[in-house]
């Protein structure tokens, strides 16, 4: 591990320093790791991570900056090849933040509660441009009454400015608190759900060999194929869930928790029926999630599941609050 500052005071909290770097050559080592890195800013830390009993890259790493403007110019720099292979970069996680299905998924479109009739769209366009370029603001009102239902969507033109958001958690937007999640579309859920199975499977054959790790091994982690963001035609995004999710998959077969949330309508604003495991009950179009209150909060009534965290071993401490995403 290549580490130059103890990341302790002066510099901002390392959640926003922090990145996650998915995809690494099995060659690629720390110092091939920080060189690259290293052309936008200083950094305080910098770590390939191993397998324990092997030593064998486990395709990712972590590099922490002194400041969360190097972290912007390195996102806004991409792609990134490192070792004649391009890489997957991302913002990391904070193992609090980890829990949530939707911590562990690239989306450019944002969940955004706590919507007011006094907030506008272009109240919403005119804040959340400060975290990149906005393609379209929906709030959503009810159909009867044309009041907003409490939330609404931003769709970026990229995943990074939603990893932003999200790390911020709470908004101060016109005077109102506004809370943020990652809007996932029914597919994105399923598959993650699909993964978990399967990393489940692995771990019940693997539990009694496997050596404790603090980087993997345990519940959740990181894993899959990389995948670059997107999603499906609107109309097919359902609310976010405080449940357990993501991807499983690859690297080692680092995978995820379950949990996650339904899919909507086939119109957007239309919202369905729930899945099963995801929302407790069904709802109609007009009315809030799963029977929830006016203005469409305080319903969620999303199934969880356990979060990504890193389990315990010595070594390596200096990540030991950061949980998996995966892809």
């Amino acid at each position: 591990m290549v580490k130059t500052e103890d990341g302790g005071d002066g510099l901002e909290p390392e959640q926003f320093r922090k990145m996650f770097i998915g995809g690494l050559s099995a060659t690629t080592t720390d110092e091939a790791l920080k060189e690259f890195y290293s052309q936008w800013g200083e950094l305080v830390d910098c770590i390939v991570m191993r397998d324990p009993a092997t030593k064998r890259s486990r395709g990712f790493g972590f590099v922490s900056f002194s400041k969360q403007s190097e972290v912007d110019a390195a996102m806004a720099a991409r792609p990134h090849v490192i070792d004649g292979k391009t890489v997957d970069p991302k913002r990391a996680v904070p193992r609090d933040q980890s829990a949530r299905s939707e911590a562990n998924v690239s989306s450019k479109r944002l969940y955004v509660s706590g919507v007011r009739e006094e907030h506008t769209e272009q109240m919403f366009e005119d804040y959340f441009s400060q975290f990149g370029k906005v393609l379209k603001v929906e709030i959503i009102a009810d159909k009867n009454t044309g009041k907003p239902r409490g939330f609404a969507f931003i769709s970026f033109d990229d995943y990074d400015p939603v990893d932003k958001c999200v790390l911020q958690k709470s908004h101060q937007i016109h005077n109102y608190r506004c809370d943020v999640k990652k809007a996932l579309s029914k597919e994105e859920m399923a598959k993650a759900q699909q993964l978990d199975r399967e990393r489940t499977e692995r771990m019940g054959r693997s539990r009694g060999t496997m050596r404790p790790d603090r980087y993997g091994g345990g519940p959740g982690g990181y894993g899959g194929a990389w995948g670059g963001p997107g999603g499906p035609p609107s109309g097919q995004w359902g609310p976010p869930s405080g449940g357990g999710g993501g991807y499983g998959g690859g690297y080692g077969g680092y995978g995820t928790s379950a949990g996650g949330w339904g899919p909507s309508g086939d119109a957007p604003g239309s919202w369905g029926t729930a899945a099963q495991g995801a929302w407790n009950g069904s709802q109609s179009a007009s009315s809030g999630w799963n029977g929830s209150g006016s203005g469409g909060q305080g319903g969620w009534q999303g199934s969880g599941g356990n979060g990504q965290q890193w389990g315990g071993s010595s070594g390596n401490s200096g990540h030991a609050g950061w949980g998996g995403r995966s892809y």
